[in-house]
């Protein structure tokens, strides 16, 4: 995939999701509290506004509030550059796995964007289960973390596979 694909692939991919997550969370923040929680399909889905001042599942959220900030904004940050870079320039990468490294990207972003918006954390308003079986609570921005994740771990086994035939 030559240079100028893969910026317009990026540059759709990062609108799109980046645009939907930051919309979602205004949304969220605008009708939903901390305090109150909205319930749906028997309780398998329920919308409440989380600050979360960790990463993922509130990992880190403990740490002192420089390192705190230090690590989830700055050190987010270079790795999203270095992952803009992976994904402009890499010759091996296949179009899949642009792709898969974009969302990344787009996912990494609208969370970094929260932090720098709102004084280091992260808006989360969604959480999925059935009884006491349930995730914790999380964004739109997590999920396409998850989905490029997902595709790159599916995406290897093939990948590996067709590497060793050679």
């Amino acid at each position: 995939m030559n240079l100028a694909k893969r910026i317009v692939l990026t540059v759709i991919v990062l609108i799109s999701c980046v645009g939907c997550d930051q919309a979602s969370k205004s949304v969220a923040q605008s009708l939903l509290s901390e305090t109150d929680v909205w319930s749906f399909w028997g309780d398998t889905v329920r919308l409440q506004v989380a600050h979360n001042h960790g990463a993922f599942l509130g990992l880190g959220s403990s740490f002192p509030e420089n390192l705190r900030d230090g690590l989830f904004s700055l050190g987010v940050a270079g790795m999203l550059v270095f992952l803009l870079g992976y994904i402009l320039f890499s010759k091996s990468a296949s179009p899949s796995s642009i792709l898969a490294y974009t969302l990344l990207l787009a996912g990494g972003l609208g969370n970094l964007i929260d932090r720098l918006i709102y004084g280091g954390y992260v808006v989360d308003f969604i959480n999925i289960g059935i009884g006491p079986i349930r995730t914790g609570v999380f964004n739109l921005a997590d999920v396409v973390v998850v989905v490029g994740a997902l595709m790159l771990l599916t995406g290897m086994p093939r990948a590996n596979k067709r590497l060793s035939e050679r």
